[in-house]
């Protein structure tokens, strides 16, 4: 890590506890992030207030330790999409654990982890706004070691990057995303199409075509055999665009794919990528696993297809406290859309925290969620009492991390030994 890098990321801990970041202690105004990290406050009886996200520092650091493992073990680079947490930190310690570079959508992000010292990155989206697109050509002008590849989709998204980057120093490296099939997201959607928008690439002075990409969680219907159907559709496009020359100026070739939801499949598929005429950069892009969930994730995971590889752990929970208690078969905690994840599953409620004790949330649900409240649904054998705190997992972590800016790394005794800085 540079010097630079090392610096930004020590700011952090500089930066001053205050009311912008919900949850923490209101005693701990005026400190730093740092001051406050070193005292190890219990998050349940240091003085936090409801509600409060906590991140597991156990649980974290073995979903690092495992996708670590798994990449390696399948012979796959590894660029986690950083979009799930934007967070410094969180990036720092997974290139510490071999990650190629960092997966981003849009340009504000890569702004962030340029301001963080990031290296490599991989921009998973068109790009054709002239004001990013001449602010990253002034980055890698100005540092040699830094990399971006993108993603182009059309001839005319291809002819709009060029006119902005006009007098580059350096080419901007870009990969044609195949559409994983009609009626998804972005993407070329035929061979065809493809071939056109590569022959305008190599027409483009600022640009320079290093490969082909997309997102199998956007097939159609996704099962196994359709998403492999997809990814042998990539890494054939791959073959053609090689044995076409369509690389030729190219350092290696990137087939890239992976979302959270089938990268056994992905690494499956890439394993039967035959030699071409360049080194071949098989790059997974899973992001979700950093922090993995409760809903969305836990029933797609593919280690649930293969256990022999692993399981990931959820490693939020956001800790609510009930606040009314109006009829027998319902009460409310003070926790709602502002600050649980919700675009998927609904939170689950998991545990009942009274006078020091933990119990399973036997016979609660919740059912609902205004701004600031969660509906809670009490059957005959739950136990809820008004100043009650419920610990509710969360479903979908794209959407949790964006509603936190400083989030406590608490380990299972409660004890907070970090704060993880957001930027959405």
């Amino acid at each position: 890590m540079s010097t630079e890098a090392l610096e930004a990321l020590a700011r952090l801990a500089g930066e001053r506890v205050d009311h912008r970041f919900k949850g923490l202690p209101p005693d701990a105004d005026g400190l730093t992030v740092g001051e406050l990290a070193a005292q190890r406050r219990n998050l349940f009886t240091g003085g936090f207030a409801t509600p409060v996200l906590a991140l597991s520092a156990e649980r974290l650091e073995h979903n690092l330790a495992l996708m670590e493992t798994y990449a390696t073990r399948h012979g796959l680079a590894f660029a986690p999409h950083g979009k799930t947490s934007m967070a410094p930190q969180l990036f720092q310690r997974q290139l510490d654990r071999g990650a190629w570079g960092i997966t981003l959508a849009v340009p504000h992000q890569v702004r962030v982890a340029r301001a963080y010292g990031v290296q490599r990155v991989f921009l998973a989206n068109e790009l054709v706004d002239p004001a990013a697109l001449r602010w990253i050509s002034a980055q890698l002008d100005a540092d040699p070691a830094f990399r971006l590849v993108c993603y182009v989709d059309s001839v005319r998204g291809v002819e709009l990057m060029d006119t902005a980057l006009r007098g580059a120093r350096r080419p901007l490296d870009v990969v044609v995303e195949l559409a994983a099939g009609e009626g998804a997201r972005t993407g070329v959607r035929t061979e065809t199409e493809c071939a056109a928008v590569a022959d305008a690439v190599a027409a483009a002075p600022a640009l320079r075509l290093v490969g082909v990409a997309g997102y199998e969680g956007e097939v159609p219907r996704a099962d196994p055999e359709r998403v492999r159907a997809w990814l042998h559709r990539l890494v054939a496009l791959a073959v053609d665009f090689d044995e076409a020359g369509r690389f030729a100026g190219a350092e290696e070739i990137v087939v890239s794919a992976g979302g959270s939801a089938w990268f056994d499949t992905v690494a499956e598929v890439f394993a039967g990528i035959p030699g071409l005429s360049l080194p071949v950069l098989k790059l997974l892009r899973s992001g979700a696993y950093v922090s993995h969930d409760d809903g969305h994730y836990r029933k797609l995971t593919p280690f649930n297809r293969v256990p022999e590889e692993g399981a990931l752990e959820p490693a939020f929970r956001l800790w609510t406290q009930v606040v009314s208690r109006p009829a027998p078969d319902q009460a409310f905690v003070n926790a709602g859309k502002r600050d649980a994840a919700y675009d998927l599953d609904l939170p689950f409620a998991q545990v009942i925290r009274r006078d020091g004790t933990e119990r399973p949330a036997t016979g609660v649900s919740v059912t609902a969620l205004s701004d600031q409240h969660a509906w809670l649904r009490t059957d005959a054998e739950a136990d809820v009492e008004v100043g009650d705190w419920v610990g509710l997992g969360l479903s979908h972590p794209c959407t949790s991390f964006d509603k936190w800016p400083l989030i406590p790394l608490a380990e299972a005794d409660g004890t907070v030994v970090d704060y993880i800085r957001t930027f959405f």
